[in-house]
């Protein structure tokens, strides 16, 4: 890697979720024919590689490219990464745009044809912005004399600042903020794709509400939702009371208000006005019962038909992949919904990486995938697994006889792009490390009866260049809430065991 690469691609494993964000707002009412409520966004060359798109969302503001952020993007583009597709998707953009008009002057983006799925955001009545290529290799005042790439594209922020236009510096990489701000720029981070992890959708809510609603709700099995609207009210720490909104197929726990043990389990039914009972599988679900309320949202979620995408949350221990697993196997073993099971896992590995490993891609993914072999291991042992044959083979003999004849498969992601993936239970396991242009691309290739499950922890993310408010699996989350086809449970106790549990609690 190239020193300027590396540079590049450390200011893009420097973001953080600290400081000002970027809301990509329009000017001020009144000010579309002045200066005073437009303001001049200098991009960081880690905006473009996080998002290419980032052009085109700052509404009728202008956007300014710095000539050191080009000669980065034409360094990174021959990358087989992420950050290569990024860089070439960018100067793409920048040609088109380079086709209708002199990027030095500033071009209108407006102008360009509307292409399908394009991020774009424009301001008051339609007017959109420009985006500007500096060439000028600006003075540097001393705090950033010395000739770094940074410094050339904090300066030109700086000398837009001493002109005295509303100028903001938009940047993932921390150290960058900061000499920014230093030298009295506004600077800020870019908030497009970014949701608020504090305040992330957990897919459930729980009521105080009177015994005889609860014995209405499993004795009918069905009750509409204004029976329990004026219920769903939660008080903040100031005891001040806000209504809760109930998302298609969201679980509401209901707890009888004078019997703390008398409790209900609903669930929405999809985007209709209905509270549906919810008492999980009557027997094992391929040997495995829930051990908690959540687990049996997880469970209803993942066996229900109707719901086609679903998010599974939880830290180290909570059985989110067990029972994306055993959902799985039971719907292709036991009720043959689907063709196959299909799991798989982004190639990010923790801490060091041991290099490049030896064997063909089966034997490649095998220390990749072990964890998954891990769980299916303990679900087609003696514990409970009812399709057992009347041979005695081992659950790692029998692992591989579901491999070879393609029951189970095990993917690695980096190949997804272009297939089609139809009648398929889908498992995509970790997947806090994918970017929200990955979940997007994995979840675009499902096809008919496929089913897809994610499953990921925002507290153990290993991508240096996502946290948990801009990774995929957040994202997801938050922008699928209040779909008819989709479901969400954030699982909170850990079940592994009691060193587990305490770990993933106190360290």
């Amino acid at each position: 890697m190239t020193k300027a690469v590396a540079e590049s691609s450390a200011r893009v494993v420097n973001g953080s979720t600290q400081g000002e964000r970027v809301k990509a707002k329009g000017p001020t009412q009144g000010a579309a024919n002045t200066e005073k409520g437009v303001k001049h966004f200098v991009l960081d060359t880690n905006i473009l590689l996080h998002n290419p798109d980032a052009l085109f969302v700052f509404q009728d503001n202008h956007v300014v490219i710095p000539f050191k952020v080009i000669e980065e993007l034409d360094r990174l583009k021959r990358k087989d990464d992420d950050l290569g597709r990024n860089a070439r998707a960018c100067i793409r953009h920048l040609d088109r745009l380079r086709a209708i008009g002199k990027l030095p002057d500033g071009v209108e983006w407006g102008k360009l044809p509307t292409q399908p799925n394009a991020a774009r955001s424009a301001g008051v009545n339609g007017k959109t912005g420009t985006v500007r290529i500096d060439v000028t290799d600006y003075a540097r005042p001393p705090a950033i004399i010395e000739d770094t790439p940074d410094n050339h594209i904090i300066a030109v922020a700086y000398h837009l600042k001493e002109k005295g236009v509303r100028v903001v510096f938009v940047t993932k990489d921390l150290a960058a903020r900061i000499k920014s701000d230093a030298l009295g720029i506004k600077t800020e981070d870019f908030e497009n794709q970014r949701v608020d992890a504090e305040r992330l959708y957990i897919g459930y809510a729980s009521i105080e509400t009177g015994g005889d609603l609860i014995d209405e709700l499993y004795r009918d099995r069905m009750i509409p939702m204004e029976r329990v609207e004026k219920h769903l009210v939660e008080r903040d720490e100031h005891g001040q009371k806000f209504p809760i909104v109930l998302n298609p197929n969201q679980y509401l726990v209901l707890r009888d208000k004078d019997d703390e043990n008398h409790t209900g389990l609903g669930r929405r039914l999809g985007d209709t006005a209905h509270l549906i009972p919810v008492t999980g599988p009557r027997k094992p679900v391929h040997g495995i019962l829930a051990r908690n309320v959540q687990q049996t949202m997880a469970l209803d979620a993942l066996l229900d038909e109707d719901i086609k995408f679903v998010t599974l949350l939880g830290s180290a221990g909570t059985g989110k992949t067990l029972l994306a697993l055993a959902a799985g196997m039971s719907k292709v073993f036991g009720e043959q919904r689907y063709d196959k099971l299909l799991v798989a896992r982004p190639i990010m590995p923790l801490g060091r990486d041991i290099g490049y490993l030896p064997g063909d891609k089966d034997e490649k993914l095998g220390a990749w995938m072990q964890p998954i072999f891990d769980n299916l291991s303990y679900l087609l042992s003696t514990r409970g697994a009812h399709d057992k044959g009347p041979d005695s083979q081992t659950s790692e003999q029998r692992i591989s006889k579901l491999m070879a004849d393609g029951k189970v498969v095990l993917e690695p992601l980096t190949y997804i792009r272009g297939r089609s993936i139809p009648h398929q239970f889908m498992i995509v396991d970790e997947a806090q490390n994918l970017t929200p242009h990955e979940v997007k691309t994995i979840a675009s290739r499902v096809g008919e009866g496929t089913k897809l499950v994610l499953t990921g922890d925002i507290g153990q993310i290993d991508n240096p260049y996502l946290d948990q408010s801009s990774n995929g699996l957040s994202y997801a989350i938050e922008k699928m809430k209040g779909v008819r086809l989709f479901a969400h449970v954030t699982l909170a106790k850990s079940e592994r065991s009691e060193l587990a549990s305490l770990a993933a609690s106190r360290l």
